[in-house]
Parts: structure tokens; C-alpha cells; sequence
């Protein structure tokens, strides 16, 4: 077991044979493989490399705009930051916005392509994008030394196996050496990766180079049983152990993310005697909100306390309150209505 590093990287991952691409996939959602991708990419540029980031499909609530007026995962262009490159639409080709519980608009290189219906998605749409998305890596491949390809979820998820565009298809597509991110923070880090590359096909386990632990606190030699076994089940190194880094002021993208920051009780909890009380600002959790990452800089001031709200009775504490913005106004309006937060803050209002 070796510290996280970027030469352990580049000897396993072999870039000279394998055409310059490396994947980044994780155990499940939220393990950190957005992080660890602009980790890497920035690590390459400083050794001199040319670096792109990359992720064919991205399903995200928060979007960044490209300087040509496109459209992609905020992740993407995050990633693109730390590589020191110009975001483009080519890193994140087909971008889907949720605007229901079973659909989605479709964004296909910056642009709106159309709405779906998860069915429709996955059965039909999707055949149609990867052609889309594999020539726009393939554009990035040759302006770069290397592409950092980012999966989505897991890899084994065997019901969206075959129309999965975003991990081991694409995996396949670019001949990437590929890298297993697992969370030891939530705990059961080395049964996800035992169960996620037993999941996988022969011709996928044999992509991958070796597996990461990502977001660990403590004596890290404690983890070296568990390790040593994982290597000897899994027969692939561990490339290294991440530490948990908190407060990174870094923006996220998925639901996961979202329900981290649903703590008024936390937030607003009484000061210590003869403390200055933090203004407290309330953001309404919408069914449909949008880009939920733009009060993240409201987060980081010392003199506010941000708090993400659920129950109209949680409403009396917060000195401001935000209504975000939402993909479905109408039906955004009507919960307000039927969850009684409309009738709150009418009587917030009302009150000064």
C-alpha cells in the first residue's frame, strides 16, 4: 500500500500502450470520483502533460456555461480547471437535466437536444448519443497527451449494462486503463469493491489497474489488513489512500451531495454565550431545484449560516429566506402550495 500519487498512476496504468486514456470509476455514487479525476488531471499538468477531462454522459442539477455559450457538468468544468484548460462541450457531451421523476432534457454538446422519458432514454435515445459522445472524446484525444475519463455511478450496475454509455462501454470505446475509487467514510468500502468487480464481465475486470480508498480518517495503517485481502481477492494493487478532506468549497453536482447540506438543526443551532448569531438563510428544497450549487459561496461566509430547508415550521428561524430556481415552475409552485410553505410565507411576510 503506497500514498496516492501520480507516478504509482502512470506505472500502473501503462499510458504509453494505452493510447493515453485513464478512467476514473467508482463503487457507487458520491465516492469522490469527480475529485480524484481533477486530483489527477492536475497532477499530469504539472508533470507537463496535456490533460483533458472527460465524462460521456453526466446527469447533474448544476450546469457551467462554456465560453462559446454551450453547456456541461459543472464537475467537467471543474475538472478542466485543474488540467489548466478551456472547458468545452466536447468533455461532457450529453448532459441530462432532471425535470421529473421519470425524465429529463437532454443537452448534446451544449445544446438542448430534447426531452425523454427515462424509458425512452435508456432503451432508444441513448444509441443514438453514443455515436455523439464517442466522437467528441476522440476530438479531445487528439488535441491532448491524455484523457482522464470519469464513469458515472458504477460500472456494476448489470440492469443498465447494455445500454450503459458512460462506464465500461466507453471504457471499451477509448481502450482505457481504468481505476476502482471506493468511499471508506460511509463505511463498507471493501465490500463495494469486492461486489463491484465480481459483477463486472472477464474483458472489464481486465481494464482495471489497480483500486483507490478514497475519503479515509485516521491510523491508516489500520487499514493495511483489509487491504492486504482486497488485493489478494481483487488480484489488482492498491494504488493508494486518500484522505477525508473536508470543507473544500468545491461544487457537486448529484442528489447525494444536496441531502448533506439538509441540517437546519445543525446550522442553527445557538451560538456559545456572548457570540455574535450568524444570519440565517433558508434555501427551500424544491422537488425540481436547479443549480442548488449557487449559494455554496453564501456557505462559505463566516457571518451567515446556510441552512437547506424541508418543513415550513423551520421556516420561523431563518432571518431570509431563498426560493430557488426550479425546472418545473408549476408543479414547484403547487408543492409549495400543498406542503404549506406558501402559507408560511405568507405569514412571514405579513409579519415584516
Amino acid at each position: 500500500m503506497t500514498p496516492f500519487c501520480c507516478k504509482t498512476v502512470r506505472h500502473q496504468t501503462d499510458l504509453a500502450t494505452r493510447k493515453h486514456a485513464l478512467m476514473i470509476l467508482g463503487t457507487a455514487s458520491h465516492v469522490g470520483k469527480s475529485i480524484i479525476t481533477a486530483g489527477l488531471g492536475r497532477i499530469f499538468s504539472d508533470d507537463g502533460y496535456r490533460v483533458a477531462p472527460f465524462k460521456s454522459q453526466n446527469m447533474s442539477l448544476n450546469s457551467v456555461a462554456t465560453p462559446d455559450g454551450g453547456e456541461i457538468g459543472r464537475a467537467q468544468a471543474f475538472q478542466a480547471e485543474a488540467c489548466r484548460v478551456v472547458p468545452q462541450v466536447e468533455m461532457n457531451p450529453v448532459l441530462l437535466k432532471p425535470s421529473t421523476d421519470t425524465g429529463a432534457q437532454v443537452i448534446l454538446l451544449g445544446r438542448i437536444w430534447k426531452q425523454v422519458t427515462a424509458w425512452d432514454y435508456h432503451t432508444r435515445s441513448v444509441e443514438e448519443l453514443f455515436p455523439h459522445a464517442y466522437a467528441a472524446y476522440q476530438r479531445l484525444a487528439a488535441d491532448h497527451d491524455l484523457v482522464l475519463l470519469e464513469g458515472a455511478g458504477s460500472p456494476a450496475e448489470i440492469n443498465l449494462r447494455e445500454h450503459d454509455i458512460v462506464n465500461m462501454r466507453m471504457a471499451h470505446a477509448a481502450d482505457a486503463a481504468c481505476l476502482l475509487v471506493a468511499d471508506i467514510d460511509r463505511g463498507g468500502a471493501f465490500a463495494s469493491l469486492l461486489g463491484t468487480v465480481e459483477l463486472l464481465e472477464p474483458a472489464d475486470r481486465a481494464r482495471f489497474r489497480g483500486f483507490v480508498i478514497n475519503k479515509f480518517r485516521g491510523d491508516q495503517s489500520l487499514l493495511q489488513p483489509g487491504v492486504a485481502m482486497m488485493e489478494r481477492r481483487l488480484r489488482l494493487p492498491c494504488l493508494g489512500v486518500v484522505p477525508y478532506l473536508s470543507d473544500l468549497g468545491l461544487d457537486e453536482e448529484d442528489g447525494v451531495a444536496l441531502e448533506e447540506r439538509l441540517s437546519p438543526a445543525r446550522q442553527w443551532r445557538n451560538p456559545a454565550s456572548g457570540a455574535a448569531r450568524a444570519l440565517r438563510i433558508g434555501v427551500i428544497v424544491l422537488p425540481h431545484m436547479a443549480n442548488f450549487t449557487d449559494f455554496d459561496p453564501l456557505a462559505l461566509e463566516p457571518a451567515v449560516s446556510l441552512a437547506y430547508v424541508e418543513q415550513p415550521s423551520e421556516l420561523a428561524a431563518a432571518d431570509l429566506v431563498i426560493l430557488p430556481g426550479t425546472k418545473q415552475t408549476m408543479d414547484d409552485l403547487m408543492w409549495l402550495e400543498d406542503r404549506g410553505f406558501a402559507q408560511e410565507l405568507r405569514r412571514l411576510h405579513q409579519r415584516g
